[in-house]
C-alpha cells in the first residue's frame, strides 16, 4: 500500500495525500515520517530539496489531504489562511459507532488539551486554558449500528473531531484513544477528504478531494 501520493505541485506548494499510520513529522530518528520522505524524494528527483514546511497537520492515524509549503512566503500566507479561517475550508469523512441525534447539525464544545497525555477533553465553558471548537456534520449513511458522516471543520483544535464525536456519543470506529476500540480492530476511520484554499501567490481558488480507503460500513 502506498504511504503517500502527491496530488499537486508547483514552485510554492505541495498538496499531498497520506495513508493512515504515517506520521507527518516524528521525533523518533528510527521512525520514517512523511516530511523526510518528501525531502528525500525531491532531493533524488531534483538534486536538491527546498526546506519543506507542513501547513496543516494530520494526526498519525488519520488519512487524507494536507498542504506543504515550499517557500517562506507560501508558508506565511497559507498559515494565515489556516489560523484565520480565511479562504480555507476543510472537509472530512468518518465512520462512527452509533448515531447522532440529528441527520445534520453543528457541535460546539470547549476543549482542554493535556500535553502530558497528548489528549484533549470537553470541559465547561470558562475553564482555564479551554478553547472553543466547532464543526458541522451531515449523516450520509446508516448501516449496522454505524454512521458515515461528512464533516466540515470550522475550528482546528487538538484531536477536535475525535473528541467532539466521542463526547456526542458517536466515537469514530477504530479510535483506540477516545473510543471503545477492541484489540485487533481496524484503523481509525477518519479521512481528510477535501480542502479548498486560495493559492498563496496567484490567489486562485484551489480545491482537492480524495476518497477514504476505509469502507463506509466499517
Amino acid at each position: 500500500m502506498e504511504t503517500y501520493r502527491i496530488l499537486y505541485e508547483d514552485k510554492e506548494l505541495l498538496v499531498v495525500w497520506k495513508a493512515s499510520g504515517t506520521a507527518v513529522q516524528s521525533a523518533r530518528v528510527s521512525e520514517p515520517d512523511l516530511m523526510s520522505m518528501l525531502q528525500n524524494h525531491m532531493a533524488e528527483r531534483d538534486g536538491k530539496a527546498p526546506c519543506l514546511k507542513p501547513v496543516n497537520r494530520l494526526d498519525q492515524p488519520v488519512e487524507g489531504i494536507f498542504l506543504v509549503a515550499k517557500t517562506d512566503r507560501a508558508a506565511a500566507e497559507l498559515g494565515r489562511q489556516v489560523s484565520g479561517h480565511i479562504h480555507m475550508e476543510k472537509w472530512y469523512q468518518a465512520v462512527v459507532c452509533g448515531k447522532l441525534p440529528e441527520k445534520s447539525g453543528v457541535l460546539v464544545d470547549n476543549l482542554l488539551k493535556d500535553g502530558r497525555t497528548n489528549t484533549s477533553r470537553v470541559v465547561p465553558a470558562g475553564t482555564k486554558g479551554a478553547r472553543r471548537c466547532e464543526l458541522s456534520y451531515e449523516v450520509l449513511k446508516e448501516q449496522d449500528g454505524k454512521s458515515l458522516l461528512k464533516i466540515r471543520l470550522l475550528t482546528g483544535r487538538h484531536h477536535q473531531i475525535r473528541v467532539q464525536l466521542a463526547h456526542a456519543g458517536a466515537p469514530i470506529a477504530g479510535d483506540r484513544k477516545y473510543g471503545k476500540a477492541e484489540p485487533g480492530c481496524g484503523p481509525l476511520c477518519l479521512c481528510a477528504c477535501g480542502i479548498r484554499f486560495a493559492h498563496p501567490v496567484t490567489k486562485e481558488k484551489m480545491e482537492f478531494q480524495a476518497e477514504p480507503t476505509f469502507p463506509a460500513s466499517e
